[in-house]
């Protein structure tokens, strides 16, 4: 299995790929601000064949560049159908005092340069996504917002572990997504944590949307939130 990583942006989202093997067919995990560039190293570094954009939520750090990699690729993208408005429209998951505070950090959103690719499939509760010889089950984690997803799948490297997710800002090393924010939730993001997180086994490997990446036996030992819940 080939799975890599760089962090795009000033947000520092990281933006994954997954494939069986160099040469291979390969899953492209939230191209975010800045990454269109990074992206077509990585591709060329390792002769990939992209087949699928995922997009683990609306959020323009996460999906910034997912219209442009997938529509120069020629992949679909994959969302939520929740969360699906903001690929056109960003700027609806952001209040104006974040907006206000994103302008310091970034500069301004120009939300003409935002839009659908021309092919945008479902990333729905249970959905599978083919990609070569490796199949991505979807689950859907709304909290951050509603349109939240994890992708998952069967890991066939050497390290004795039995999945990895992808948990965008779902979950994250020691900690969980924000729900303060446009469509977040808390008490949905407390029972997406309890049917999607708890449910798993302790190897799983947790890749999050920033930082480092973790497993799951580790936050249920560790992490704040789900402690309580277990209590």
């Amino acid at each position: 299995m080939l799975l890599t990583a760089f962090p795009a942006g000033p947000l520092q989202a990281n933006c994954y790929f997954v494939a069986s093997g160099p040469g291979q067919p390969c899953a492209i995990v939230d191209p975010g601000q800045q990454s269109a560039e990074g992206v077509r190293a990585v591709v060329a570094e390792h002769d990939l064949r992209p087949a699928a954009v995922l997009v683990t939520h609306g959020h323009f750090d996460h999906m910034w560049d997912a219209k442009q990699v997938a529509d120069e690729f020629g992949c679909p993208l994959w969302i939520h159908p929740a969360d699906r408005h903001l690929l056109a429209d960003p700027m609806a998951a952001i209040s104006n005092e974040s907006a206000a505070m994103l302008r310091e950090q970034i500069g301004d959103i120009d939300p003409s340069q935002f839009g659908e690719p021309a092919d945008v499939r479902d990333a729905v509760d249970g959905a599978t996504i083919e990609v070569g010889d490796l199949t991505i089950t979807v689950d859907h984690c709304p909290g951050h917002t509603p349109g939240t997803v994890a992708y998952r799948l069967d890991y066939t490297g050497p390290e004795p572990v039995s999945q990895i997710m992808f948990s965008g800002d779902f979950l994250f090393f020691g900690s969980i997504g924000r729900t303060d924010l446009v469509g977040g939730d808390h008490a949905e993001m407390l029972r997406s944590l309890q049917s999607k997180i708890l449910t798993l086994p302790d190897d799983v490997v947790v890749l999050p949307g920033h930082g480092q990446q973790s497993s799951i036996g580790r936050e249920k030992q560790t992490n704040p939130f789900l402690l309580e819940l277990m209590a």
